[in-house]
């Protein structure tokens, strides 16, 4: 296991990507904000898979302020590199990215950044204003710094990578954004940095995401209607769980389907923290489509 060179600065990444681009070789991005687990680690397998032994495998650890609400835990969040670093090695990265505020935002806080649309269109940009346009305006920034062939996001946090996507079709970027399954405990619950947060109370009471997930699953036979109702009860019945949205969507969340394939999505506040997850899913024709 050889452990990845660490790039802290732009200069510092370049140098270290020197040989490969020269070589004609492809790089692969894996943008994360640390406090790696078993999720992560699946990106940069993923990344690695898709690489040749002479490519290189990047991935970026950084906290985004711009991201993060006034009321949110920027402060708090979890910053483990020593452990990332591991992770890192064990899966085969080449470089991390590693820089510090002022390298990615040498002006402070930027005048241009990436509009995400329409708040009002939005599941988290109603919640979180202003997140979306942080998480596109960092990406968009690792893109110009690492200048990827291909990265890799998960689909746990599914909205944010539909909107990436649509960012490089919009804005003609070179790069190939490519989504990784959802990683779970053995119980369901989907593997997050945040879920460190949890109390053993708060752990349990989580489970419910995923299995208002899988009530809704189970309900989509009967139509998108019925998919929300059975996901809304299970987390409402849960206690010290706050249901925010329960919301069925096309795949690439432009619409609300009747039938056909889908995405659920859920987002509710275990105690002081909040959770989000989703799940692919087919609808049957609801009975007011039928009916027409």
């Amino acid at each position: 296991m050889t452990a990845p060179l660490v790039a802290r600065t732009r200069g510092e990444l370049e140098k270290a990507l020197t040989g490969v681009r020269a070589a004609g070789g492809r790089v692969a991005l894996v943008p994360t904000m640390g406090a790696l687990h078993d999720g992560h680690a699946s990106l940069v397998r993923r990344a690695r898979e898709r690489m040749a032994a002479d490519d290189a495998v990047v991935v970026s650890i950084f906290v985004n302020p711009l991201q993060f609400g006034p009321e949110e835990d920027l402060d708090r969040y979890p910053r483990t590199f020593d452990a990332d670093l591991e992770v890192c090695a064990g899966e085969g990265a080449d470089v991390v990215f590693a820089p510090g505020v002022e390298e990615v935002y040498p002006h402070g806080e930027p005048e241009v950044t990436v509009d995400p649309g329409p708040e009002r269109r939005s599941l988290e940009g109603r919640t979180r204003p202003g997140h979306f346009r942080g998480v596109l305006t960092v990406v968009a920034k690792l893109f110009g710094m690492v200048r990827p062939d291909i990265a890799v996001f998960g689909e746990k946090d599914y909205e944010q990578l539909t909107k990436i996507r649509r960012m490089v079709a919009d804005l003609s970027m070179a790069v190939e954004v490519v989504g990784a399954p959802t990683v779970r405990e053995a119980d369901g619950l989907a593997l997050s940095s945040r879920n460190a947060y949890l109390d053993p109370e708060g752990r349990k009471h989580a489970v419910s995401l995923s299995r208002a997930l899988q009530a809704g699953v189970a309900a989509a036979p009967r139509g998108p209607d019925a998919v929300v109702g059975a996901g809304w009860a299970e987390l409402a019945a849960e206690p010290g769980v706050e249901p925010d949205y329960v919301v069925v969507a096309t795949p690439d969340l432009t619409g609300t389907p009747e039938a056909g394939e889908a995405r659920m999505l859920v987002a509710a506040r275990v105690g002081a923290t909040r959770l989000i997850d989703n799940t692919a899913l087919v609808l049957g024709p609801s009975p007011e489509a039928t009916a027409r």
